[in-house]
């Protein structure tokens, strides 16, 4: 399989002297062609500014960028095998749906009746047909983001780039997007790099997930690996929701320094045998699940129930027993991986 993006020791310093801002700390990365690969982190961890400095732009402070084996960490956007699709669709109120559509080929001079079959074509592709000749305006959020999507793909790019694409929209037409967006990927072949801050987006829609935090990649893995063998406690809690003991606690529970518990890998259970017995803290339904949490001599340890086994839920202050199989527990770094 060929490489679509390299990051060689990337690093990206805003400001200068007590102002100095690190967004990006010597990252290495390799992104292969046809793949999904989505960058995960919360607001100012660095993976917006990776992707900026993938796009042309902004400029790496050192380090090498390739795509498809060509260095083009100081080349600008336009010089670039990539497009980009920006969350707030970035679309051109006074001009119709496919001369949006078709502005990239116009700026390269391709004949008008050209860019327009062409326009329809990806208009097509993105099941859109029949709304050329209306305006941003008259289409809803969803709507607008394939139009988005449309354009960007116009020109074939070796990579396209999506930063928080689905952000705006609601919960449900988000869903509805996300299975569209990976259906999409795999009928192109085309490699994209998606960055988000919702977990859910990036375990349901990738190939390869990289967690960010701090400006540093603190883990890169397949979806399963991330959320299953989380390398560090910020991987295990940002991931999903995370039991993690440190200290005294790892060393009853497995033996070890530091030790995360997913809540759905927990049982209630009979006191014999139990991992441990505590007190109701409070419980919460969530409709496909309910989530219980316990008081462990002063620390909350969450479980999440199936409601059709626990259809009642216990009430505070009940004393309830835990259990759990010793492969639930997953041993964890006390620090981030280095670079």
């Amino acid at each position: 399989m060929t490489v679509a993006v390299t990051l060689e020791s990337v690093s990206c310093v805003f400001g200068s002297g007590a102002q100095t801002v690190r967004a990006v700390d010597h990252v290495d990365l390799t992104i292969e062609g046809g793949e999904f690969f989505t960058l995960l982190g919360p607001s100012g961890s660095g993976k917006t500014t990776c992707l900026r400095m993938i796009g042309g732009f902004t400029l790496p402070t050192s380090g090498r960028i390739l795509i498809g084996g060509q260095d083009v960490s100081h080349l600008p956007p336009y010089a670039r095998p990539v497009n980009t699709v920006f969350q707030d669709y970035a679309l051109f109120p006074h001009m119709n749906i496919r001369d949006n559509v078709a502005y990239g080929l116009m700026v390269q001079g391709v004949e008008k009746a050209q860019r327009h079959a062409r326009a329809e074509q990806m208009l097509d592709l993105v099941r859109l047909s029949g709304v050329g000749a209306r305006r941003p305006g008259q289409l809803s959020g969803g709507q607008r983001q394939r139009v988005a999507l449309a354009r960007a793909l116009i020109n074939q790019p070796q990579v396209l780039l999506l930063d928080e694409p689905l952000g705006a929209l609601d919960l449900k037409l988000r869903e509805q997007m996300q299975t569209e967006l990976k259906a999409l990927q795999r009928q192109l072949g085309i490699t994209f790099l998606f960055i988000t801050h919702d977990q859910h987006e990036a375990l349901s829609m990738s190939d390869r997930i990289g967690v960010f935090n701090n400006g540093r990649l603190e883990q890169v893995g397949a979806p399963q690996a991330i959320y299953n063998r989380p390398a560090t406690r910020f991987v295990a809690e940002f991931v999903g929701a995370a039991n993690v003991f440190d200290g005294a606690r790892a060393r009853e529970i497995a033996g070890v320094d530091s030790v995360m518990l997913r809540p759905e890998r927990i049982r209630l259970g009979a006191a014999p045998q139990a991992r441990l017995s505590g007190a109701v803290i409070d419980a919460q339904y969530f409709g496909s699940f309910s989530r219980v949490r316990v008081d462990w001599a002063g620390e909350a340890v969450s479980v999440d129930l199936n409601p059709e086994l626990h259809p009642e839920l216990p009430t505070p202050g009940d004393t309830v027993h835990l259990h759990w199989q010793a492969d639930a527990v997953h041993p964890l770094q006390m620090v981030g991986l280095t670079p």
